[in-house]
């Protein structure tokens, strides 16, 4: 077992161990959904959730094994297979995804305040958060209903066959999510997988169980059949791979490293299962000399320091031209100190602590190298004077970026800004491509066709024009590269747990006599 799990892995095996604050709790919303009811873990194995900003803990869950996941995926398998839900039409799936988001809806002001505490961000983020995981449910809901009538007829040039094409659900969906939005990236995952007719395995990031354990008992209270949603939190070696790798599964969606990509890619072949990927990003941020430096720098900021710099499309490295480098990165500093940091809950607060300890020992060694590489710390990289426990990190930005420093090739997924100055269009492409991410890219300026051509240039699966990190529940989201495979979000994301499939029948009255002749 690693540290990191050391420090969060509190194993009980009796109920009866835990602690006094967590005997008041809610204990449902503590254990396992697995086949319509709430379960403790096979083992009884729980784990610590802790409050990035306070450090303390916050509430203990059941970690899930492979036992439990393998119960959870009978579940779904059985709910596929023999119960309703792929046999209702969409406009009644629909009417289930409706009521869910209803649910958040009148729970919304509780559902965000469990992100800032599970969390930290921002309580604003986290309001915006909710609702876009409460739009991502509607939105899918209005897609269910159209797959009614979606069955399409294919003209063909043989006049004795006809051939409709139909799509059905691609059936039991394992789904891991990452900590940095945790019921969004729920909501991401699960609203699609139902919309299509899918049961599915959710299996949230042990740093952020709680959204997702929300949304269980939300499944829950909207009469959501047995064994459609099944929620099993836990470590990814005892959760995630299992679920990965089981036979039982035939679609993964995933999001989140790299690394961890590769290893479901790897257990995935084993069955060949459908996979769909969104993995991780470095992506540029362009600034011609012709742009307005305030609007520049107010994208530049919300590019990089939004979510406290925890996203995979961050526009982590800035590309400035250089007739604009010095008065933009003096403005930019200037308005980095003006940024105010401190636990989420907190009025006016826009920069929240890092996730974990873990997390934010890797950011700050990532600093400390980038130093060692030869770039300029111009500001920030410490822990704020002012807070004395959390993992907070105060912004930091890097002037003349070497493009083979780790600052500019690898996802630090923290407040960290590279940047660089460039001379033309050309070379600016150039730089924002030299990655083996592709997950995002923006540019600003006020040629519009400089803008247009650029965006084409550019490889990656999105592009921001004038702005960074605007996300719609209508548009593609995924990336090239090793940023990922597939598509989620908008018809795309429905896609992803649908499989299409050709009806031909022969509907001539004559036999067709290639072995069997006739008989006049």
């Amino acid at each position: 077992m690693t540290s990191r799990q050391r420090r969060i892995l509190y194993v009980y095996r009796n109920v009866a161990d835990l602690s006094a604050r967590h005997q008041g709790d809610n204990m449902m919303h503590d254990q396992l959904y697995i086949d319509g009811e709430w379960q403790t873990a096979e083992r009884g194995a729980r784990f610590a959730v802790f409050n990035p900003a306070t450090e303390e803990q916050i509430r203990h869950v059941a970690a899930a094994g492979a036992e439990d996941v393998g119960k959870a995926v009978a579940a779904a398998r059985r709910a596929f297979d023999e119960g309703p839900w792929p046999r209702l039409s969409g406009k009644e799936r629909a009417g289930y995804l409706r009521s869910m988001a209803n649910i958040m809806r009148q729970r919304q002001a509780a559902l965000a305040q469990l992100e800032v505490e599970d969390n930290g961000k921002p309580l604003p983020e986290a309001q915006w958060d909710i609702d876009d995981a409460i739009g991502c449910f509607e939105y899918y809901a209005d897609l269910a209903e159209g797959l009614d009538t979606e069955e399409q007829c294919i003209p063909l040039p043989d006049e004795r066959f006809s051939c409709r094409v139909v799509r059905e659900p691609m059936g039991v969906a394992g789904q891991i999510i990452p900590w940095n939005y945790p019921l969004l990236m729920a909501a991401w995952k699960v609203a699609p997988a139902l919309a299509a007719g899918c049961t599915t395995v959710l299996k949230p990031s042990e740093l952020t169980p709680l959204g997702a354990l929300e949304l269980a008992a939300i499944a829950d209270a909207a009469g959501l059949p047995a064994g459609v949603l099944n929620v099993v939190t836990g470590l990814g070696a005892e959760a995630g791979a299992p679920l990965s790798s089981h036979p039982g599964v035939d679609k993964l969606a995933f999001t989140g490293s790299v690394p961890t990509g590769r290893a479901i890619m790897q257990a995935a072949a084993q069955d060949i299962k459908n996979v769909s990927l969104e993995l991780g990003g470095k992506s540029a941020f362009i600034v011609f000399d012709d742009c307005d430096i305030e609007a520049a720098v107010e994208w530049t900021l919300f590019g990089i320091f939004w979510n406290q710099g925890q996203v995979c499309s961050a526009t982590s490295r800035l590309l400035v031209q250089e007739g604009i480098y010095e008065r933009l990165i003096e403005r930019l500093i200037d308005a980095t100190r003006r940024i105010r940091i401190g636990a989420g809950g907190q009025q006016g607060v826009q920069l929240g602590p890092l996730i974990s300890a873990g997390q934010y020992d890797k950011v700050l060694q990532a600093i400390e190298r980038g130093k060692r590489e030869g770039a300029t710390l111009a500001y920030g990289g410490r822990r704020p004077a002012h807070l004395d426990r959390g993992w907070f990190i105060e912004p930091a930005i890097f002037l003349d970026t070497p493009t083979e420093s780790a600052l500019w090739t690898e996802e630090i997924f923290g407040p960290v800004l590279a940047v660089r100055r460039f001379r033309d269009e050309e070379e600016a492409v150039r730089l924002a491509n030299d990655s083996r991410f592709g997950l995002a890219a923006a540019v600003m300026s006020a040629d519009t066709q400089r803008c247009r051509r650029v965006s084409r240039a550019l490889r990656a699966g999105i592009v921001w024009v004038n702005c960074s990190q605007p996300t719609f529940t209508q548009a593609p989201w995924g990336g090239y590269k090793q940023s990922g495979i597939g598509r989620e979000l908008g018809a795309w994301g429905l896609d992803n747990y649908l499989e299409t499939k050709q009806i031909t029948e022969y509907t001539s009255e004559s036999p067709w006599g290639w072995y069997l002749k006739p008989h006049n």
